[in-house]
Order: C-alpha cells, then sequence, then structure tokens
C-alpha cells in the first residue's frame, strides 16, 4: 500500500506559541521552590527568579512571557511598564488570601486593589493547592489563553471551565492537564457576560446571529463544557447563571458534553441534560477525570444506549472497526447499532474522538458525518480499515531512526541521546503514535512525562518496559483462545 505525503504521521501542535520566559517575584517560600518542578516540567522555559519590582518592570523579551507574583509581590510592582516592553506577556497572581479564593473578581479589586493588575487570578495554600502542585498548569493555561486569542488560527479542541472562586479552579486543572496532555487547551471564564462573548462574540443572549452563531466566538471549538451553577451575571453575584448557561448550551451546541460542579440543589433540575459532579467532594476529581476520560473523546469511545447503559467500550481504531463490522450484520442487533450510532455520528463524535488519538486526517475526511444507517458503518468501516493499513507501514521518526512496532520503540529509547527525544515529548508526539498504534493505555500513562536528560529517557523506558510485558501477555492469552482444542 502506498502512502500519500500528506498520510504521513505528523503530531498536532495545539499552540505554536509557546511560553518561553516565567518571571518569579514572590517572597513567599513555597513559590520560589515550585520553580524547580516547573523547569523540570517545562524545560524549554526560562525561569528568572526576580529579586524587585524594577527587574520585573525592566524585563524585555520578542517572546512569550508570565509573570508570576504573590500578594504582596504584585502590590508593589507597576505592570505597566512590563507590557508595554513585551509584545506577550501575562501576569497572574498566586493569592494566599482566603477571601481571594472564594471571590470573583470584583469582590477581589473591590477589596484588594492590587489584584486588578493581574490577567489571571488563582488560589495557592499549603494543601490541595501547594505551589508545586499547580504552578505548571497555571503558566499551560497561560499558554493557552494566549494562543487562543492571538495565535492559533487553525480549529482547535477547547475546555471550557466556567468559575469565579480562584480555589477550586487551581485545585482541578492539574487533573484536566494530566487528562488532555497537548491534545487540547483549556479556557477559563468567570462570568455569565465573559462565557456567552467567549462562546458567541457578544456579551447578550440577544445579539446572538441565530443563522450563523458558529461564525463568530469559539463555541465551535469548545469540546466540553464545565460549569459551576452560581457565578456572576450582570454583575449580580449570586445570580444562578449556570441554569441560563445549560439551556443556551442546548440550544446552540447540543453535541458537547456539558458538566456541572456544584452542591447546589438547584443542579438536580438539569440532571437529565448534563453531568452532575458535588464540588468539593473528596471524591469529585476522580470522578470528573473519569467521566471526561469516557465522554470527550480522551479515553476510550463509549457507546451507549437510550437508556444509558453502555454497549461497547472501543480502546483503539481496532475495536472501532470491530464495532462498524457489529453494526454493518443484517441482525436485530446490528440494527440497533445502526441507529445509535447515527447519533454519535450526528453529534461528530467520531471525528473527535479521531482527532484526539492522533487521526487529524481521517477526522478532517469524516467531518461532519451526516450519513446514517448502514451507509454510515459502512463508509467508516472502509475508512478504518484503510487507516489501519496506513499504520502498519507508518513510522515514528525519531532522529534518523524510523520506529514500527513497541519494541522497536523501547530499544531506541534505549539507544538514543535524551536530547532528542525531549522535543517529542514536548508536543505529545510519543503518546499521539501510541494512541494510533492502539496502545491508549501507555499513551495516557506518559503523556504527563515531559523533562529533559537521563531523567526523562528513564521515566520514559520504566513505563515501556511496564506495558510492553502487559501488551506481551495480552496477546499470548488471545493466541491460546484462539488455538485449537
Amino acid at each position: 500500500m502506498k502512502i500519500k505525503k500528506e498520510d504521513y504521521f505528523t503530531p498536532r501542535i495545539i499552540n505554536p506559541v509557546k511560553i518561553a520566559h516565567v518571571l518569579i517575584f514572590s517572597a513567599d517560600e513555597q513559590i520560589q521552590k515550585a520553580e524547580k518542578k516547573l523547569r523540570e516540567d517545562l524545560p524549554w522555559i526560562k525561569v528568572h527568579m526576580i529579586s524587585n519590582p524594577q527587574a520585573a518592570a525592566d524585563f524585555k523579551s520578542d517572546e512569550p512571557v508570565v509573570l508570576i507574583c504573590d500578594d504582596t509581590a504584585l502590590n508593589l510592582i507597576d505592570t505597566k511598564p512590563l507590557k508595554r516592553r513585551n509584545p506577550d506577556v501575562i501576569v497572574i497572581l498566586m493569592s494566599a488570601v482566603e477571601l481571594i479564593h472564594c471571590s470573583h473578581i470584583s469582590v477581589t479589586i473591590e477589596k484588594y486593589p492590587y489584584a486588578a493588575k493581574a490577567d489571571m487570578i488563582f488560589a495557592t495554600n499549603r494543601r490541595n493547592c501547594a505551589p508545586a502542585k499547580i504552578l505548571t498548569s497555571l503558566v499551560r493555561c497561560a499558554e493557552d489563553q494566549l494562543n487562543i486569542e492571538k495565535y492559533s488560527q487553525a480549529r482547535r479542541y477547547i475546555f471550557l471551565v466556567v468559575e469565579d472562586e480562584p480555589r477550586w479552579i487551581s485545585q482541578f486543572l492539574p487533573v484536566l492537564y494530566d487528562i488532555i496532555g497537548q491534545r487540547a487547551a483549556i479556557k477559563v471564564t468567570r462570568s455569565y457576560e465573559e462565557t456567552l462573548d467567549f462562546l458567541f462574540g457578544e456579551e447578550r443572549e440577544s445579539k446572538i446571529d441565530q443563522e450563523n452563531f458558529k461564525t463568530r466566538g469559539h463555541g465551535d471549538d469548545v469540546v466540553c463544557l464545565i460549569t459551576d451553577m452560581y457565578f456572576p451575571r450582570r454583575k449580580n453575584m449570586q445570580h444562578e447563571a449556570g441554569t441560563d448557561l445549560i439551556h443556551l448550551i442546548d440550544q446552540y451546541y447540543p453535541r458537547f458534553p456539558k458538566i456541572i460542579a456544584s452542591k447546589a440543589s438547584k443542579a438536580d433540575d438539569l440532571r437529565s441534560t448534563a453531568f452532575l459532579v458535588p464540588k468539593g467532594d473528596p471524591e469529585s476529581l476522580q470522578t470528573l477525570k473519569n467521566y471526561i476520560h469516557d465522554y470527550t473523546g480522551m479515553g476510550d469511545f463509549v457507546i451507549s444506549d437510550e437508556k444509558g447503559r453502555i454497549l461497547y467500550r472501543a480502546k483503539n481504531i481496532q475495536d472501532m472497526l470491530q464495532v462498524m463490522k457489529k453494526a454493518e450484520k443484517d441482525t436485530q442487533t446490528g440494527k440497533k447499532l445502526r441507529s445509535i450510532l447515527r447519533y454519535y455520528g450526528k453529534r461528530d463524535d467520531f471525528s473527535t474522538w479521531l482527532y484526539m488519538h492522533g487521526f487529524k486526517n481521517l477526522a478532517d475526511k469524516i467531518l461532519p458525518r451526516q450519513t446514517k444507517g448502514r451507509r454510515l458503518v459502512t463508509s467508516l468501516r472502509k475508512l478504518f480499515e484503510k487507516e489501519i493499513e496506513k499504520i502498519k507501514i507508518t513510522p515514528l521518526k525519531i532522529g534518523e531512526n524510523e520506529i514500527y512496532s513497541l519494541e522497536e520503540f523501547l530499544q531506541t529509547l534505549h539507544s538514543i541521546h535524551p536530547e532528542k527525544i525531549q522535543k517529542l515529548t514536548d508536543n505529545d508526539v510519543f503518546s499521539t503514535w501510541l494512541d494510533r498504534k492502539g496502545y491508549p493505555e501507555l499513551a495516557d500513562e506518559i503523556r504527563p512525562i515531559h523533562g529533559s536528560g537521563r531523567k526523562l529517557e528513564k521515566a520514559l523506558t520504566k513505563k515501556v518496559e511496564k506495558w510492553v510485558k502487559i501488551y506481551n501477555q495480552r496477546n499470548q492469552s488471545r493466541s491460546k483462545k484462539l488455538s485449537p482444542a
């Protein structure tokens, strides 16, 4: 089978512009120590420890900059010169003030005017928001915001988080980034009007163009909505804006999953249209993680009936092919499955899942997929078969090495210089290739791994060695089952 150049494996870069410099201006010992973790997680970033306000104000670079301040430091610094000298700079406040942790920005600024200098506000403490746990995620969130607003013109996949309290966002971001890796971006909004402006390019419902609403804003790029029930609308701090937002999303963008993270009793009224998670419960973050993994294209392709009962879990494109073959059959099961799959095709679930698992070209081909019945499943079956044949003969390139199998991947990790693998881990190249090859569990385990040098090589090698054994054992078990008695 001859492969066209455009069909070769090429990883998708969601953020064409990277944060290059992080300035840390803080007397907080925990924030200062967190810079070590930041260097390990994002080794391409230059971290500068700033000792006085003037040094921060005088900093100049043509590359994107993030300034990290604690409450005292931000109160001292004049951010205007920094923003004049640098075309792309984002100021982050890591606040230790309890009132700021649980307040909307308008309340925060009224009580603590220095907070108005910050572009993004997060909570820090010694427990669930310890600086070493959250600092990397805050910088990544700043990078996502910069690219969404200014640089990335290609279609994006965005998790929209609507929450006005910095504390919960600070806890949740590391969890979400561990799941999505470099496959999607995160956008945080903190009011009803800000959210509408992001989705529709308008701050009022009455201004939304009902015919051409996808042409403005970023609504068509959103892959999942995660929202609180109570956040400001028209400066009303206690407004039950979550209900209005969910109804609006149902009207314009019913395709993407909606998650309500709230303990408000009113959330129960939306149970039929959104997934509910009691925010603040000990298990809530893990519950959120499981749901996101299953229903946003990040993990298995989960096929459920009209009552929500899970019928099939496709872990890879090979499993997806088997589902299509079942649906093609002239049986009652096949007929029912074809009816269910029509719904998934209409919502663009196939293309989203394929995109998240490294099949960009294939995802583009089937978007949108409005066909139905046997025609739908047959066309998908043929496309999946063709793609699987491509996978077999399309290598992963690491330097001069061409890799076709998991064993070859492991051998190369053992022998190649670590510098040649760092950039590939930075952009999720390995995990994307593993997803394509049908190894999603290994892809998930190495997706959060970043770094440099031998430490990076050892971390990757350890995970790959573990899963080579597991996959070999699975293959042996399958072979025994298929062997004649």
